[in-house]
């Protein structure tokens, strides 16, 4: 039996460390009853588990992973040309743009989603799809610029320079020179923006409070009725985990 080094030991060590509680977590979703100080539950079942995949829990994943989705795209699509000219020092006071975009984030999500709930009445936004979009938009944007901020500078410019030089097209520059370049930290970029998005619970219920998203849905179970908890918080990890093994995977592949 080949030797461990101490590196992969404390590796493992560290991994089981944090995969502990979601193996927990696996098996109270199964758990019709779990009573102290018993290690190990009395009965399962799939009580939790139909809970948390009928009715309003599966309205309410798809309201969070459609919103999380857009909202993701969106904050790509306006970041990138934000963070460019942040990064490249094109404006002559980027410190107070930046403080203008980042305004949101020093104050608490749901006081932000109250703000804008009373617009979106007066819009016709509020308990909407658009409107949640737009509200959870107002604080993943900012983080998803902080990111891709680090990626541009004068190394992406003079690759670009040089694939100017050889004769490449915009459109040929930006695929294989800029894209490749600035790939792993789009890719997390993506993951934070997805994740914050998914998770938000404060815009979601002051925007959107009479229509379904899973953090809302999830909370009251946490305290009353933890095995449906569990369940809930099973669907709810499957999205990130899927969104994180993508981001690495483009981080990886840029091509």
């Amino acid at each position: 039996m080949p030797e461990l080094h101490p590196r992969r030991v404390a590796g493992i060590a560290l991994a089981a460390f944090f995969a502990l509680p979601l193996g927990v977590l696996g098996v109270r979703a199964f758990a019709d009853a779990w009573r102290a100080p018993a290690l190990i539950p009395q009965d399962f079942g799939l009580r939790g588990m139909r809970e948390a995949f009928s009715g309003i829990a599966l309205d309410a994943f798809a309201n969070s992973l459609i919103v999380a989705v857009v909202v993701t795209t969106l904050a790509l699509a306006l970041g990138w040309p934000a963070a460019r000219v942040l990064g490249e020092r094109r404006l002559r006071r980027p410190g107070i743009v930046f403080l203008l975009l980042a305004m949101p984030l020093l104050v608490p999500s749901y006081a932000t989603g109250q703000g804008l709930t009373e617009w979106f009445l007066r819009l016709g936004l509020a308990d909407t799809i658009p409107g949640l979009v737009l509200a959870h938009l107002v604080l993943v944007l900012p983080y998803v610029i902080v990111i891709l901020l680090s990626a541009f500078g004068p190394r992406v410019t003079v690759l670009e320079e040089m694939g100017r030089s050889q004769g490449l097209s915009p459109a040929q520059r930006w695929r294989w020179v800029t894209l490749p370049a600035v790939a792993p930290t789009l890719a997390a970029a993506s993951f934070l923006g997805f994740l914050i998005s998914w998770s938000e619970y404060g815009s979601s219920l002051a925007v959107g409070g009479g229509r379904a998203m899973l953090p809302i849905v999830l909370l009251p179970f946490v305290r009353n009725d933890p095995q449906v908890a569990a369940a809930l918080s099973l669907l709810f990890l499957a999205p990130a985990v899927a969104a994180l093994a993508l981001s690495a995977r483009a981080a990886r592949s840029p091509l």
